[in-house]
């Protein structure tokens, strides 16, 4: 979500897109009183999306791309946004990185399955892929009956933050 702003302002910076959210956003807003126009006005001109006599400012849309370089994230990080994983990489290295931040923060305890699919929402909504995923990468254990899961490996993840506590 680093860079969401940048699609914001990316989009207003074109003038046609400007011009159709700026038609959107006024659909069907009641006129404003001169006291609110006013204080509305001086809120823009502070910060320099109006001029002194109330002209639309746009170069502040590009200066703003322009002067603050894009977030790129690396390894795992790319697939991972507010602490949830986002999407599965489609190649193998990444997702076995992907997978390794995952079971580098599970508990080396035995769990339930239940205990284990706790502790897997919180980075994910489909528990039953991850967990598979983390099995057949060999990441994590089950016994023959499913009922027992183990981590059996934790490779270092520079991704890795804490642990997965459910």
């Amino acid at each position: 979500m680093a860079n969401q702003w940048r699609r914001v302002v990316a989009a207003l910076a074109h003038p046609d897109r400007r011009t159709v959210w700026a038609a959107a956003a006024l659909e069907g807003s009641a006129d404003l009183a001169e006291s609110k126009r006013a204080k509305a006005a001086a809120a823009l001109q502070d910060a320099g999306l109006l001029d002194a006599d109330g002209n639309a400012v746009t170069a502040v849309f590009g200066e703003l791309l322009e002067s603050t370089p894009e977030v790129r994230r690396d390894g795992a990080e790319r697939f991972i946004r507010n602490e949830r994983i986002e999407q599965y990489p489609a190649k193998q290295p990444d997702r076995d990185e992907l997978l390794g931040w995952v079971a580098a923060a599970l508990p080396p305890e035995r769990m339930s399955e239940r205990e284990l699919g706790i502790r897997l929402t919180v980075v994910v909504d489909d528990v039953v892929t991850l967990r598979r995923y983390l099995v057949d990468a060999g990441l994590v254990s089950r016994t023959p009956d499913g009922a027992i899961y183990q981590v059996v490996q934790c490779p270092a993840v520079s991704a890795a933050s804490g642990t997965l506590e459910g």
